[in-house]
């Protein structure tokens, strides 16, 4: 088994403690308070828990919407500090892994930015089966997908400052 390690660095100008609420807490809540700020029903079809109770071990199983090109993914939360704003979870089953990957882990670290916002630092490892390499085009998309999510929740949060008040 090999493993390939990426990192990405995403400023806001939200501060850490409302960021992670949004981006970290809240983001799979499809009625909650961040509806519509990704056209659901097309990029994600629900999210269930199968384990848990949203502490460390809690397992999710999320079903994508008709514009994905997976159709569901479970992940295991590994470890969650709402104090020091991070989090860390593994993508465990579903056809993401596409078959070559033993599963997929994420630590997301959020840190106060000196304008008042906040710093994203997150690091993803794709723990791949056998020699297995991973392509740089595929690590590229998952940033991107990575980076656009957390810019889509930070816009949804300058355009409603009264949200987490």
């Amino acid at each position: 088994m090999g493993v390939f390690t990426y990192e990405t660095e995403v400023t806001s100008f939200i501060p850490p403690s409302k960021m992670f609420k949004a981006f970290v807490l809240d983001v799979d809540l499809l009625g909650g308070p961040l509806p519509n700020i990704v056209p659901l029903p097309q990029a994600i079809k629900n999210v269930e828990i199968l384990e848990g109770d949203g502490g460390p071990g809690t397992i999710k199983k999320i079903t994508f919407g008709v514009d994905s090109k997976f159709k569901y993914l479970k992940h295991k939360i590994e470890g969650i500090d709402k104090e020091n704003f991070t989090y860390s979870y593994s993508v465990i089953e579903g056809d993401a892994l596409m078959d070559t990957l033993e599963k997929i882990s994420y630590e997301i670290k959020l840190t106060p930015s000196p304008n008042g916002g906040s710093i994203c630092k997150s690091t993803c490892k794709y723990h791949t089966k056998g020699d297995i390499e991973i392509k740089e085009d595929e690590i590229k998309g998952s940033k991107e997908r990575a980076s656009g999510l957390f810019k889509v929740v930070e816009s949804y949060l300058l355009a409603n400052p009264d949200t987490y008040n």
